[in-house]
């Protein structure tokens, strides 16, 4: 049991002495003692001989404190025989006012604090059963000073008389206020509430307000307001069980902050400073204390008819200490305002003949009591309550108290409450993943003594199945564990107070549906330890910048199983444990919940390669390794297994990996940089399906748009001919790339394939050579001299595309050579003066229809030399009049007569001429028809100007023309000086402009050097310059 105190004795009476000791009080090195002889006695304390008690010298719960031989603790320094003619019940101080307060004989008298003589006995006070005392600093509302007040509430029957000390001077006029029944008991709640215990019940009393409220509690505490029963309370309810016996004394002590704890018999209330229940339970007291006390942070209960004194936790009411005190009737705990010693030092337990000073260990030396005592619950809860000066790193202990309980629990199976306690305080992933077997914990477990030889299920194998693995070790022997190695110190002492059985839970391995059920609440910790590492983790390993403000350096040292982190030292250790964490929770998933696995595989990871690999090919699991080798950037692994299984046969191969569809997928989201990896496997996608294969360069994505094309243009030249066709086709077409290199090479593979003339059948030779002609019609990226040294003159599959070749060049003559002797098409030939010559009009820069008698230019029209082709070819060919004269009757306007007559000979009939003729006169009336028309239009348009200007446009607010009236009013004023004209010459422009006529004149000299747009700013330059100076009129 726990030794929070230590009883001495440190006033006994003598043998020989017959008095009796009634009360006492205790200030500074000062204690008084009063006697049932009316005698106070004064004696002074010996703190230099008050030392804390050693763990060792600690009396033990059963034994009763004994006298010492040794130094004195006390010296008694005075003795007041006369100080009161009957025994003194109370004393009590008002330091400010240096008043000694007594009770006897039934009067509250003030005697002198230095001389003990008596200053006054307070009349009003006559039958005085017991008071109260309170000092408190009050900021006056009004004045905002502080000041020093101290009340005294005195219990007179059924009347509360309160007197006030205001710094130290005592008031006149003392407050009294009537109850419903005789006060037992007073104590304040606050500086203007206090409590008051009735015969049968409680009232909480505000003194400011006077207002009085009834407590309800249980039992003899109270019932409902009222039941109280007048002034002849036996009949009451709560009284029914004393009919015949005295009713228990009510008793009253302050707890902490904001709490009290009102007591009658054996039931409790504990209430707020409001009098109202804060719904905790009562103290399950077996007999009715005698006094009840609060020395921080314990809840004292003395039980006079035991002997014994009580030191239990006011929040878990557990008692913690009982001390054997024979004969003890009082508690004397000092008040805050005459002594500190209540704040852990000590109190004062007093019998008729001795007084007993409490001492108290030191907290530190009680928190590891109760550890050891295995009572972590109350080590937690008194860690809880008392303030962080009192300690030694406080919240460290804290957190590694509540560690060791949750380790506990989670030997004792409670895998709930244990992980939720880990998550609770952020325990380091490294101590709570040591706790589960190799199955889930790999090298980290620390629970089966270094043994890893389980089944897949995660049994043992019978050779260790009577190990247990509940000896701990403490992690690694450095300065970086202290944590784990101070838990793992006060393991075994903790286990063998919490469970005196030898076969507990723990001794048990972790299997089966516990080590399912375990597992699957550490998923919900490793996801919490996993987020808090996200914040300052990269995927890449390297810190966070950002995220190491957000985060306290406290925080993460906590998950690194030190107090503090270090950016600069512990990065290393910091990924390590990530990593961890990572695989660690892939095990929980593939044990639990292999579903779980992928998911966590599609986001950022730190899981270890060699474990996941393993694991997941075991379980036949090869998507998410798939998907896990693509996270972790390890893309080579990846293909060679998407490559082992989809080249297999269907009926042998993993159904979802079979054929290339996941390997041209995967490479689809490779970035260009890795564009040797994807030609590498690409190669067995293309040759297996080609269709599906080439989806890896031609998908419409961005990777597969900015892959290097020339190693792509030569990889698939490698592997098939036609492959490199669709791509430069898609590359140029498609991408629109105008690389002359990717443009030449197309052209070439083209011609290369025309003049193989390795095709199937006709269609597919048909295809092939429209798209050669095609593309050479449209590319303008291609080197045309070295296109023209593939075509031979002797191949007549050639024939077109060197036509097409020598157009580009601007051969046109020899083009149409080719397609009138060669090809002998006039078709043809005549669509491709079609083209040159809409070509040519649409980049000529004058759109003027050409006179049918002009004289030739220095390049004649594409149909005059398809004429002359016609009717003067050279040798061996004869002339072709039917085309020729086709090419007359169709496009002769387009050629100058004069040199379209020289070409026609003299044997050719006129009337095969009359269709040519026609359309010469024809367009020759067209010409100057058009002209005519062209005159007539802008006559119109010049007329309807003139009449503008001249009668104005007949629309309101418009232009008036010549024809405006103006009106000259005072207010208007010159559109360049701003001055009023008055009787002034005036010139109006046709912007509405106003201007004296003098300046008008003057200026449009100067229009000719001016744009019409700086008319306006012209004007007014020359206003400033002018010497014209004008009155207004």
């Amino acid at each position: 049991m726990l030794s929070a105190f230590t009883a001495r004795p440190l006033v006994e009476l003598k043998q020989r002495d017959k008095s009796k000791i009634e009360s006492v009080l205790a200030y500074g090195d000062r204690l008084l003692v009063g006697l049932n002889t009316g005698c106070l006695r004064i004696y002074r304390v010996n703190e230099a001989i008050d030392e804390p008690p050693s763990q060792d010298e600690e009396t033990k719960a059963d034994q009763r404190p004994t006298s010492q031989p040794g130094p004195k603790t006390v010296d008694l320094l005075r003795e007041q025989e006369k100080f009161s003619k009957q025994r003194i019940e109370q004393l009590a101080l008002v330091k400010e006012a240096n008043i000694l307060l007594s009770l006897s004989n039934g009067y509250v008298h003030m005697h002198d604090l230095q001389t003990y003589s008596l200053q006054e006995t307070l009349a009003k006070s006559k039958g005085a059963v017991t008071f109260a005392i309170t000092s408190n600093v009050v900021r006056d509302a009004s004045t905002g000073i502080n000041s020093i007040i101290t009340r005294l509430a005195v219990a007179v029957k059924r009347r509360l008389l309160v007197w006030t000390w205001h710094d130290g001077e005592l008031e006149a006029e003392n407050t009294e206020m009537t109850l419903v029944t005789g006060i037992k008991n007073v104590i304040w709640a606050s500086n203007s509430r206090l409590v008051a215990g009735l015969s049968f019940s409680y009232v909480l009393v505000d003194i400011e307000s006077s207002v009085i409220t009834d407590i309800v509690g249980p039992g003899s505490i109270g019932g409902a307001p009222g039941q109280d029963g007048g002034r002849f309370g036996g009949a009451g309810v709560a009284g029914m069980g004393y009919l015949g016996l005295s009713a228990p004394k009510p008793l009253a002590t302050k707890l902490g902050e904001g709490e009290m704890l009102l007591a009658k018999d054996i039931n409790t209330l504990f209430i707020d400073m409001d009098g109202n229940s804060v719904g905790r339970r009562q103290i399950p007291w077996a007999v009715a204390p005698e006094a009840v006390g609060y020395s921080y942070p314990y809840l004292l209960a003395l039980q006079s008819a035991r002997g014994m004194l009580e030191v239990r936790n006011p929040k878990t009411l557990k008692v913690l200490q009982t001390i054997s005190l024979p004969a003890a009737s009082q508690l004397h705990v000092p008040q805050p305002n005459i002594s500190l010693a209540h704040a852990g030092k000590g109190f004062l337990v007093l019998s008729e003949r001795c007084i007993w000073r409490m001492q108290a260990l030191d907290y530190d030396s009680q928190i590891d009591t109760l550890v050891e005592l295995g009572r972590l619950d109350e080590a937690i809860s008194l860690l809880g309550m008392i303030e962080d000066a009192l300690l030694k790193n406080k919240m460290s202990r804290l957190r590694e108290i509540k560690m060791l309980k949750a380790q506990l629990l989670f030997d004792d199976r409670k895998f709930r409450d244990s992980i939720d306690l880990f998550t609770e305080i952020s325990a380091p992933p490294e101590a709570v993943i040591g706790l589960y077997p190799p199955l889930i914990a790999g090298s980290a477990s620390v629970s089966y003594h270094g043994n890893s030889d389980l089944k897949a299920d995660g049994s043992p194998d019978d050779k260790i199945q009577g190990a247990g693995y509940h000896d701990r070790k403490s992690g690694k022997d450095n300065d970086e564990n202290d944590e784990t190695s101070g838990i793992a110190a006060k393991q075994t002492a903790a286990d063998q107070a919490a469970r005196p059985d030898s076969q507990t839970g723990s001794d048990k391995l972790l299997e089966g549906k516990d080590l399912k059920s375990a597992t699957e609440e550490l998923r919900g910790f490793l996801v919490s330890a996993r987020t808090k590492m996200k914040k300052v983790l990269n995927p890449d390993g390297t810190l966070k910048a950002e995220g190491l403000e957000e985060i306290s350096g406290s925080e993460l040292g906590s998950l690194l199983v030190k107090t503090s982190f270090d950016a600069s030292r512990d990065q290393e250790v910091l990924l390590d444990t990530a990593k961890l964490v990572d695989t660690t929770l892939f095990r929980a998933y593939m044990f639990v919940s292999p579903s779980f696995a992928g998911p966590l595989f599609r986001i950022d990871n730190f899981c270890d390669p060699d474990v996941v690999n393993e694991r997941l090919i075991e379980a036949r699991r090869y998507n998410d390794l798939v998907d896990f080798f693509y996270g972790k950037k390890l893309h080579r692994q990846s293909l060679e297994l998407l490559q082992r299984f989809g080249e297999k046969e269907p009926i042998d191969a993993v159904p979802e990996l079979a054929g290339p569809q996941r390997t041209v997928a995967y490479l689809q989201n490779l970035p260009p940089e890795m564009i040797d990896l994807i030609l590498q496997f690409a190669e067995w996608p293309l040759q297996k399906d080609p269709e599906l294969g080439m989806e890896i360069f031609l998908a419409d994505s961005e990777n597969a748009e900015t892959l290097p094309r020339q190693a792509v243009l030569d990889f698939l030249q490698h592997v098939d001919s036609k492959l490199a066709v669709r791509y430069l086709e898609h590359i140029i077409n498609e991408l629109n790339d105008t690389t002359p290199f990717f443009h030449q090479r197309l052209v070439d593979i083209y011609i290369e394939g025309l003049k193989a003339d390795d095709f199937p059948d006709d269609n597919a030779r048909d295809k092939w050579k429209e798209k050669t002609l095609n593309f050479l019609k449209t590319s303008k990226n291609d080197q045309a001299y070295k296109v023209l040294g593939q075509l031979t003159t002797d191949d007549p599959k050639l024939f077109e595309a060197r036509a097409i070749v020598l157009s580009n060049m601007g051969q046109h003559k020899q083009a149409l050579d080719i397609y009138v002797f060669k090809l002998q098409d006039a078709e043809k030939a005549e669509e491709y003066c079609n083209q040159i010559y809409l070509t040519e009009t649409a980049s000529a820069p004058s759109s003027r229809r050409p006179s049918i008698t002009e004289n030739e230019d220095s390049h004649p029209s594409i149909y005059h030399n398809l004429l002359s082709l016609y009717l003067s070819p050279p040798p061996p060919h004869k002339p072709q009049w039917g085309p020729a004269l086709n090419v007359l009757a169709k496009h002769g306007a387009r050629m100058p007569a004069s040199s379209t007559l020289n070409l026609i000979p003299e044997v050719l009939p006129i009337k095969d001429l009359e269709s040519y003729f026609q359309g010469q006169i024809r367009s020759a009336k067209t010409v100057a028809n058009e002209g005519r028309v062209v005159a007539g239009l802008r006559s119109a348009l010049a007329f309807s100007e003139e009449a503008k200007l001249r009668l104005g446009d007949c629309l309101p607010g418009g232009n008036g023309g010549r024809n405006r009236r103006i009106v000259i009013t005072e207010d208007r004023v010159c559109g360049v000086c701003y001055k009023r004209f008055g009787g002034s010459a005036i010139k109006v422009m046709p912007n509405a402009l106003w201007l004296f006529g003098e300046i008008a004149a003057s200026i449009f000299s100067d229009i000719d050097a001016a744009s019409l747009g700086g008319i306006l700013g012209l004007l007014r330059q020359h206003c400033k310059r002018s010497s014209i100076s004008r009155d207004t009129p």
